[in-house]
Parts: structure tokens; sequence; C-alpha cells
């Protein structure tokens, strides 16, 4: 698996223990954790713990997860990723995040289209989905202008803080 993208404006490198302070910085935002599925963090140690994780997954072929920072200033911006990898049946489900000053700005279709470039050109996938809850009006416009179909409604499939959610499924095929 790569480490290390770079796109017109972005880095995208794989996540490591240093980036805590500024994940935490982000994920403890309400704005920001809003709609993933996590709660939102109160401190450094979190991050790190999530961070762990992460690693623990990419180790084991599972899951990656790289720092999203801007060219221009260096400054980490969010964080996106494969939040699964499923080689047997060629797919992938697609995650990210921004920090609330860059929000509508494009990194986050950029970002995507890095990633879906790596999935289908050198991991070899068929399909790329994606999952926003609906009222996630942001994220699905990003799925839309990166390519995306709308499949439908996952009626209450995932546990999100304490409850149980509809989640919109979006997917893009190597085909298209």
């Amino acid at each position: 698996m790569i480490d290390f993208f770079e796109t017109k404006r972005l880095i995208l490198r794989k996540v490591t223990e240093a980036d805590a302070a500024s994940l935490f910085s982000l994920w403890s935002d309400p704005a920001v954790t809003r709609f993933m599925n996590i709660d939102t963090f109160t401190n450094v140690e979190q991050a790190e713990q999530m961070i762990r994780f992460l690693n623990q997954l990419a180790d084991e072929n599972r899951a990656v997860r790289y720092t999203l920072t801007e060219k221009k200033t260096g400054q980490v911006i969010g964080s996106c990723g494969f939040n699964s990898l499923d080689f047997e049946n060629a797919k992938a489900e697609i995650g990210y995040d921004l920090g609330r000053p860059y929000w509508g700005n494009g990194y986050a279709g950029e970002a995507i289209l890095c990633l879906i470039d790596y999935a289908f050109h050198h991991l070899q996938l068929m399909r790329v989905e994606a999952k926003a809850e609906p009222e996630n009006l942001s994220s699905i416009r990003v799925l839309q202008k990166t390519g995306f179909s709308f499949e439908g409604i996952l009626r209450k499939s995932e546990k999100s803080k304490g409850t149980f959610i509809d989640l919109a499924l979006y997917s893009r095929l190597k085909t298209d």
C-alpha cells in the first residue's frame, strides 16, 4: 500500500502518531464529527488511540487512513482513506473529513479522485463505495461531483453514537 500521494494542492500521507494533535483539533470539533461514526473527541489520547487502530488495520491490509495536508501552507486540513479494503471482491469503501475552515474549497473531491485513481489503476479494484447520512448534503454533493452513483438507502444499517442510522450508498465503478 502506498504511504504517500501528491495532488495539485494536497499531500496525502499515511497517518502517524505525530499527527495526533492536528487530527484531535479536527475530531474534537462537533461540526466535523457530526456525520462521522465517532463521538467528538475530548482529549488528544483518543486521537492517538484512533491512529494506532487505523495503522493496525493498515498493517493487516484491511484499511488505510491518510492525513491531508495543504501543500501551500503545510497545514493538516483533514483525513481520508479506505475505510475497508476487500481484495477478494475487488472493492473498497472510502471516507473523508475536513476541518471547517477548508469546507467548500474542493479539497475533499481532490483527495477522493486521488484515492479512486489509486484503487482502480494500482490496486486493480472494480468498485469504490461511499456511505453518507442522507442529511449530509455537502458530502453527497462531493460524491456526485466525483462521479459516484446513488444506489439506495441502507435502512438502520450502522450504529453511530448509540443509535442505528440510515446511510445513503454511493458507488463508482472502474468501468464508469
